[in-house]
């Protein structure tokens, strides 16, 4: 039932008779007779609303009107400076957001746990971009091939995994994607591994020249990890990742 108020309007009324008697009593010629007159119509206005109080009824039938909830503004993500890269950090969080999901509706423990891992290097790769914005052509292909179907094979199998049936389409495709699971794992750690293939030639460079340096300041040989010799600069499409 709908709750209705009906103000009294013997208030108004009195207020207004008020004024004609008064009017008719005495004379309403300066300011401080007019005042006079609005104090004593303010009194008998609140002694007439407390006795004659506004009414509250109910109409049987009628749903109740409820007041509408506020909507809740989000926050706007603050802008680089840089269209790509705004570009970039929206649609890691939008990735990310269908990756938890995903991740929730999955009961397979392994599958899940690749998918945390993805979220997390996922989540470092466009970082790194968004901080070295010249980088962004690394990950060109990531951005849109391996994370979008990525995305696409996980909600096929989430969707076959809902219908709660066994059947020789269903699992021979859920069979495949928990087989490329692996694959696609390790490729997103080779993007990341890859990012970084500029700083570890540069950094290469560096241990070579103080090698040499050490040398000739007679310090002899050094237990120098020489590996960094052999890094070989390499860019974020490097990745093979058979679908």
């Amino acid at each position: 039932m709908a709750k209705h108020v009906k103000r009294s309007v013997i208030p108004i009324y009195l207020i207004g008779v008020t004024w004609l008697v008064y009017a008719l009593l005495f004379s309403l010629h300066t300011a401080v007779q007019f005042i006079t007159c609005a104090v004593v119509s303010l009194v008998v206005f609140v002694v007439a609303k407390a006795v004659f109080p506004d009414k509250a009824y109910e109409i049987p039938g009628e749903p109740e009107k409820k007041a509408a909830p506020k909507e809740e503004k989000k926050a706007e993500p603050k802008s680089t400076g840089n269209p790509e890269i705004d570009a970039l950090i929206k649609e890691r969080d939008r990735a990310l957001s269908e990756m938890r999901r995903l991740n929730e509706n999955i009961p397979d423990e392994k599958i899940s746990a690749q998918i945390d891992h993805l979220e997390e290097v996922t989540r470092k790769i466009i970082d790194h971009v968004a901080a070295n914005p010249k980088k962004l052509p690394q990950i060109r292909r990531f951005m849109d091939y391996y994370l979008p179907t990525t995305l696409k094979i996980l909600n096929v199998y989430d969707r076959m995994g809902s219908t709660g049936i066994s059947g020789e389409n269903i699992d021979a495709t859920k069979a495949k994607v928990e087989s490329m699971m692996d694959t696609i794992t390790q490729a997103y750690d080779k993007q990341l591994d890859a990012l970084f293939g500029e700083e570890a030639l540069d950094i290469s460079t560096d241990i070579t020249v103080m090698e040499n340096l050490l040398a000739r300041e007679g310090f002899g040989s050094m237990n120098i990890n020489n590996s960094a010799k052999d890094t070989k600069e390499s860019g974020g499409d490097g990745i093979k990742l058979e679908l």
